[in-house]
């Protein structure tokens, strides 16, 4: 994950609209927003399951906490 991170702190503005036109020439405009809402709509999905499992994590500990030990 560091080396991602160390990549992309290298890019410079050059290298940013090079990027853009690349994707630019290979999507065309007009499916460029198609791609965003697309990019959108799985982040929020990713989020929501990640809160969903955070939410599943914690109700599991307060239940743990609740029930005494049986031995």
């Amino acid at each position: 994950m560091t080396a991602t991170l160390l990549f992309l702190g290298n890019l410079g503005g050059s290298e940013l609209m090079l990027i853009f036109l690349v994707v630019l020439l290979l999507f065309g405009g007009k499916k460029i927003p198609e791609l965003m809402q697309g990019l959108g709509r799985g982040i929020r999905e990713f989020n929501n399951a990640k809160n969903s499992v955070e939410d599943e994590i914690r109700q599991g500990m307060r239940d743990a906490d609740k029930k005494p030990l049986e031995k």
